[in-house]
């Protein structure tokens, strides 16, 4: 029945004229900003939810997804092209992509890397529609300590994935957003909380201005701040190449077909990894990469720019991440990574509360993302056969005209979305703080997962409590479910703690051996 209700969602969009083609205006956007360095696809839903705000919610949830889709998939483009990944997706894409374009072969790899990325959007898309609808059933016996225990795990994770540097600065980053997040009234006594007597903070930090302020600002800051340059792409020289080997290329999708086990693999990978909360796209492309390099019976045919299996696997895992980002999202309210947890903030301006009962409130909600992400899939076909070879052209727009136009979108959307000129206020300040924390290596993503899920923390910790009578021993024993929980935030937090021991020891002994040589060079 899921299927079923699936196309019948897919069917109704379709015959919608409007709606299909504002999801291919948007697949097309998301591609270009995904292309573009410094441009994400989390950033650009940040700027169109406010943007967005005041617009039909079938048209806008159009809009959001097109952009989701487009954007993880556009980062390969100038990966391929540049060796620059447009999204931190697609840095695994670049590594044997660029390959393929200096030898020529640059448009057989963005076709066979567009048609990677449908087929693992598809996957992604079936996997939505059978395994959330299930989930939420099971969510449904959830009570205030397992959401708690979920809550945590998340920051957690987030913490620990993403962060390039020590694990405990993506753990830090994770605590600032819960302290943010504590901002405003509390829900549970009505109290305020660390307002100062300021009416503009009474209400709480507003998400969308914050997460603007975290995401855009710093990479405009960071642009300005380098020289004056273009992007340069030495086209006419692929051109010439492109054309000369154009005849010899295989099918894209034959290729693809040639490399279904591979491909079914990467699928499950970007699922399972996508549905952690707050991991992501970014994680599953690397994992993918990895696991397919591990496995390959052509290893010596990697680094030498003619390995599929390098530029399929991660394409195909960032994109089936998205349908597995979206499952904990829609059934658990939970973000399964930081564009998703931007459309949770979407979801929640126009009204619509995911968690457990959302098939109860809304039982077709799900399907219909699920059909707007299966009518993306379509768009991006269409969109990349025909934005390949003009993105080269856009790719050459230098920082100094591109940056300026991001920051102008960047206040508007912010300001749009509740028309309070404070909002404006939390968009300059939020993007100072993240442009020197950006500086320090403490990424954005473990901050607003945190504010995301900080009030969901803060009152199913004290709802549990007050239910329980301050006993904190039920956290542990409550159910099999909150026992699995605790048994799996513990093992997060040791191997991390042990890994991290590990490496400040490999730290301390590469400087003293760099120390011992640098002695007996002198003597």
């Amino acid at each position: 029945m899921d299927i079923i209700y699936l196309i019948q969602e897919f069917i109704k969009i379709l015959l919608d004229p409007g709606v299909v083609l504002v999801l291919f205006a948007a697949t097309a956007l998301g591609t270009i900003i995904g292309a573009l360095p410094g441009l994400t696809a989390t950033m650009g839903i940040a700027l169109l939810t406010g943007l967005t705000y005041k617009m039909p919610v079938g048209y806008t949830f159009a809009i959001l997804m097109g952009i989701y889709v487009g954007g993880i998939y556009g980062g390969s483009i100038s990966a391929i092209l540049l060796n620059i990944p447009g999204t931190a997706s697609a840095a695994a894409t670049a590594i044997e992509g660029n390959l393929f374009a200096k030898r020529g072969r640059a448009a057989l790899a963005i076709k066979v890397t567009r048609s990677a990325s449908i087929i693992g959007t598809l996957i992604g898309v079936l996997a939505l529609a059978l395994i959330a609808p299930q989930l939420s059933k099971i969510a449904l016996s959830f009570s205030a300590v397992e959401y708690f225990l979920l809550a945590v795990f998340g920051v957690l994770m987030c913490g620990s994935i993403v962060t390039s540097d020590l694990t405990i600065k993506g753990w830090i980053g994770g605590l600032i957003g819960l302290a943010i997040s504590f901002v405003g009234y509390d829900v549970i006594s009505g109290a305020p909380r660390f307002d100062f007597g300021n009416i503009n903070l009474s209400g709480g930090i507003a998400l969308i201005p914050a997460m603007i302020g975290f995401y855009a600002i710093p990479e405009v800051i960071k642009a300005l701040s380098k020289k004056d340059e273009a992007v340069t792409l030495s086209t006419e020289e692929y051109r010439q190449e492109d054309k000369k080997a154009a005849a010899k290329d295989p099918n894209s999708f034959l290729v693809a077909l040639k490399n279904i086990p591979l491909i079914i693999r990467s699928s499950l990978i970007g699922v399972g990894v996508g549905a952690l909360p707050g991991v992501g796209e970014d994680v599953a492309a690397w994992i993918g990469y990895d696991n397919a390099r591990k496995t390959s019976k052509k290893k010596e045919t990697w680094g030498t720019g003619e390995c599929y299996e390098a530029i399929i696997a991660p394409e195909v895992s960032n994109n089936a991440a998205i349908g597995g980002a979206t499952i904990p999202l829609l059934t658990l309210a939970v973000p399964g990574s930081p564009p998703a947890a931007v459309l949770l903030g979407a979801f929640m301006i126009h009204n619509i509360r995911p968690g457990p009962m959302i098939m109860v409130d809304s039982p077709r909600f799900i399907f219909y993302i699920a059909a707007l992400i299966l009518m993306a899939v379509l768009a991006l076909w269409v969109v990349g056969m025909a934005l390949a070879k003009p993105m080269t052209k856009i790719l050459k727009v230098p920082s100094v005209y591109l940056m300026p136009i991001i920051s102008v979108l960047s206040i508007v959307g912010a300001y749009a979305l509740n028309l309070k000129p404070f909002d404006i206020v939390v968009v300059v300040i939020f993007g100072l703080v993240g442009y020197f924390l950006d500086k320090m290596k403490y990424s954005a993503a473990p901050i607003v997962l945190g504010m995301i899920l900080g009030t969901m923390i803060d009152e199913n910790f004290r709802r549990a409590l007050i239910v329980n009578h301050g006993n904190p021993v039920f956290f542990f024993t409550n159910s099999p479910i909150s026992v699995v929980f605790c048994v799996v935030i513990a093992y997060v937090i040791l191997t991390q703690a042990l890994s991290a021991e590990r490496a400040e020891k490999l730290k301390v002994s590469n400087l003293l051996k760099a120390a011992v040589r640098k002695i007996k060079g002198e003597a």
